[in-house]
């Protein structure tokens, strides 16, 4: 806290100052209130709360922004060639051989080609065979 001084005089913060009382009053109050809020110390407690109302506020935000219809599960889950063939247990050939047929659909972007996790599960109930 600044103490109102009438003569020259070292501050706690380590310079001089020289302040008559009556003239600056309101000045050294309202340095004082803004000393007073920048020295407000912050708890373990606080934290905690400020963390979980961010989650929670990051929460209402994801689902806001949801598709309506769609849960997370079925969100367009875009695979790479080699995480597709590793799903299905397929060589590159294989995998080259049902996109040139039109089995899988992909899109290619950049020479990377991309298959939608969706599409390739819908083909896989497609061609579904009763075993006994």
């Amino acid at each position: 806290m600044i103490k109102i001084l009438s003569d020259r005089k070292t501050t706690p913060f380590g310079s001089t100052c020289e302040i008559n009382f009556a003239k600056h009053q309101s000045f050294a109050t309202e340095i004082n209130k803004k000393i007073e809020m920048a020295t407000q110390i912050i708890t373990l407690e606080d934290l905690e709360n400020f963390r979980l109302t961010l989650v929670e506020n990051i929460r209402e935000l994801l689902s806001e922004n949801q598709p309506v219809g769609e849960t997370p599960e079925e969100e367009n889950i875009w695979l790479k060639s080699h995480q597709v063939q590793r799903m299905l247990g397929i060589s590159p050939g294989t995998l080259q051989n049902l996109r040139i047929n039109g089995t899988l659909p992909y899109s290619k972007i950049g020479g990377v080609i991309f298959y939608d996790r969706r599409e390739i599960l819908k083909v896989m109930e497609m061609n579904k065979r009763n075993s006994l």
